[in-house]
């Protein structure tokens, strides 16, 4: 009974070290995008295979336009191995989209820019998956736990999916606020400048006016 209770204790701390190793070793991790600037057109490809989710964010962060502010956006699209566009966004700034992967191999995402000026982008793609392959797991006692830590972590990395896509998401609504604050500013030191040269015109107007009367008048 005794070597009963020890293993049955000693599976119990396994599973409890092997979960903390899981979560400490994803804890350490940052969300890894890819960031770039985009002129007319880019395309990224990723391999995966049949039965995978696919999880795909994106951020335009900002715009080098003149005024750095633009709600345009850009096209996107998700075309499978056999040359089929399974998914379409139009004049997007900020968009999350996740599908189950029906074809194996290479599936590309396109990006395209219609503005005149140079746009950047932040982009993530995650893939998900809970087959495990290790036949020393193949028992009944560590498969189940096994796939529970797969599932904890693949839980675990949508979290900082997420995470990912606010912070881009936080930074983009950032600089559009600095940029109509900034607007905003210039509006109005445009319309102060404008009011003092209004009233100076005026006075000047008048000044000229009470000349000719008073002209007049001495005549």
């Amino acid at each position: 009974m005794a070597t009963i209770r020890w293993a049955s204790t000693f599976r119990h701390f396994t599973t409890v070290a092997i979960v903390l190793t899981t979560i400490l070793l994803w804890g350490s991790k940052t969300a890894n995008g890819l960031r770039f600037v985009i002129d007319r057109e880019e395309c990224f490809a990723h391999n995966v295979d049949q039965a995978d989710t696919i999880h795909v964010s994106f951020v335009v962060i900002k715009s080098d336009s003149v005024w750095d502010y633009t709600q345009e956006g850009v096209d996107f699209n998700i075309t499978a191995p056999p040359g089929i566009v399974i998914h379409e966004m139009k004049d997007k700034t900020s968009e999350k989209y996740e599908f189950v992967v029906y074809y194996t191999g290479a599936y590309r995402f396109c990006f395209t820019n219609k503005s005149p000026y140079h746009e950047t982008i932040d982009f993530d793609v995650h893939v998900s998956h809970f087959t495990f392959h290790d036949e020393h797991a193949r028992n009944e006692h560590f498969w189940p736990l096994m796939e529970e830590i797969t599932k904890l972590e693949e839980a675990l990395y949508n979290i900082q999916f997420e995470q990912h896509w606010l912070e881009a998401e936080t930074e983009r609504q950032a600089r559009v606020n600095n940029d109509l604050n900034r607007r905003a500013t210039h509006k109005a030191m445009f319309e102060s400048v404008a009011l003092v040269g209004s009233s100076c015109l005026q006075f000047y107007l008048l000044r000229r006016l009470f000349e000719r009367k008073f002209g007049y008048c001495r005549v």
